[in-house]
């Protein structure tokens, strides 16, 4: 193994560390080194297509791959070899190098860690070999004894590819610097011995004010604190663990566009532009007043399409949305969301559940037993009434799903790929699609609101400025040194 790892560990889940090994990416790829990201396992339904180890296409989480994209690297399955999708409380689609495999679902935890490890290993041996520097995030929390013989995610890759690590704590949840002690504390020795920083992750206020916390804290571990970083809500990155109110745009102008919040959401890190738009209003949607100043309605992806229907029904939320259209707003469902809109679901091979559709889109969808995985070049075709301005309009997206749709109605096909396949239809104020990654096109939010997108690049740099600011000099160059 040729490269040097630098792993990002969390006192808690959401502490930071995507965010932050995001940002290291970047920083390391701007000193003219070669750098991929890695995560052992990755728990989320956000996930975007990549290359698979055949060259067949694959998924892997979403954090990986903008990870991949800061980096100034091609996303690959091995940079996220064990994806879970989570379906139920207690039951997740698993995915291995960028495949579903159905056989591993049912395994127990323990044993299927164990089952699991060979893939990851032999996926980070591989890109330790072929690069400069290895970023790896960690799950959770590192010091979970309870779990820690069969954890795989933290520390046993830490220790496999000899990693630099850094343990990032939420300091604006409080308790910080016991977070910092007890994770410390609880890992064995050899572990132990990988933490080479502390960090103080959100803070507000006066710095100051930390003393003699991270001092005293060095005496007790030997381990100094090495960034304390400001709150910076406006980063850019999309949230990858799932839905956060705050800050998510109602203080700006404009439409408000209301994204339903069904319990199996998925891949709503693609709305991370509107969130950060100054010209709309996104809010997140779970209750009907959500939706009665709301301009557009927004159905998302779905990892469980059948229950998050029945779950919208539950809510009132499919009558609210039947009254939207009839007050002639407008309606848009992307990929799980277009199902939705259709009259039925049809699940002969028993992979999400027969439901009868909201019936807005005379569409039928079939759920195949194998998961279609692939880029896409789409365009618009000449699309009418409150869609008109998307008429003639190309971009770029991808697809992840099980279901195959088929008009059986008075229906406009809205959208093709670049086969000719229809993959979006439109009715009136209604309109579904296929493809993700609408809201990332330029094209298509100068269409709609004439706006200028924040460009990726622009948050990676950003990202690599702020930790270059914020932690220690020499230390990111200290953590890759022999």
């Amino acid at each position: 193994m040729s490269a040097r790892a630098v792993m990002v560990l969390g006192t808690t889940s959401n502490a930071g560390k995507s965010w932050l090994a995001t940002a290291l990416c970047r920083w390391y790829a701007r000193r003219g080194l070669k750098v991929v990201p890695f995560k052992v396992q990755n728990m989320s339904n956000n996930a975007r297509v990549v290359v698979g180890p055949d060259g067949a296409a694959g998924e892997i989480g979403s954090a990986q791959y903008f990870q991949a994209l800061a980096a100034r690297a091609v996303p690959d399955a091995r940079m996220n070899p064990v994806l879970l999708k989570p379906e139920r409380d207690t039951a997740s689609q698993v995915v291995v190098m960028g495949r579903v495999r159905a056989d591993l679902a049912a395994v127990p935890w323990r044993e299927r860690s164990e089952r699991l490890w060979p893939f990851a290993r032999d996926a980070l041996d591989a890109l330790m070999a072929e690069n400069d520097v290895v970023v790896l995030e960690g799950a959770g929390s590192p010091a979970e004894i309870n779990l820690h013989a069969s954890d795989y995610v933290n520390m046993r890759s830490a220790l496999h590819a000899r990693a630099a690590c850094l343990l990032v704590s939420d300091i604006d949840r409080g308790g910080a610097f016991a977070h910092l002690f007890g994770t410390h504390q609880l890992l064995p020795a050899a572990e132990r011995a990988l933490i080479r920083g502390f960090v103080l992750n959100r803070f507000r206020g006066d710095a100051q004010l930390l003393a003699p916390g991270p001092d005293e804290l060095r005496a007790l571990t030997g381990v100094p604190t090495v960034a304390v970083l400001p709150m910076w809500r406006a980063h850019g990155l999309p949230e990858e663990d799932g839905v956060f109110d705050e800050a998510a745009g109602d203080a700006a102008s404009g439409p408000v566009i209301a994204v339903l919040a069904y319990p199996h959401i998925s891949n709503l890190d693609e709305f991370q532009t509107l969130r950060g738009a100054s010209n709309v209003r996104l809010r997140w949607a779970r209750d009907p007043v959500d939706l009665e100043d709301a301009e557009w309605v927004v159905l998302p992806g779905s990892k469980h399409t059948s229950s998050d229907l029945a779950w919208l029904r539950t809510q009132g939320l499919g009558a609210a949305i039947v009254r939207h259209v009839a007050a002639g707003r407008r309606v848009l469902g992307v990929c799980g969301g277009l199902q939705m809109l259709g009259l039925a679901l049809q699940d002969p091979h028993g992979v999400d559940g027969a439901a009868e559709g909201l019936g807005l889109l005379p569409l039928i969808t079939q759920f195949d037993r194998d998961k279609l995985l692939r880029h896409t070049r789409a365009a618009f075709g000449d699309t009418t009434d409150a869609w008109r301005a998307l008429a003639g309009v190309r971009f770029s997206g991808y697809e992840i799903r099980h279901g195959r749709t088929e008009a059986c109605g008075d229906v406009q096909v809205a959208l093709r790929n670049a086969c000719g396949e229809a993959i979006g239809w439109q009715r009136g104020a209604v309109l579904g699609l296929y493809a993700h990654g609408l809201f990332e096109s330029p094209e298509v939010l100068r269409a709609l609101f004439g706006a200028q997108a924040r460009t990726l690049e622009s948050v990676f740099d950003g990202l690599a400025d702020f930790i270059d600011n914020h932690f220690e000099p020499g230390v990111l160059d200290r953590l890759i040194q022999p």
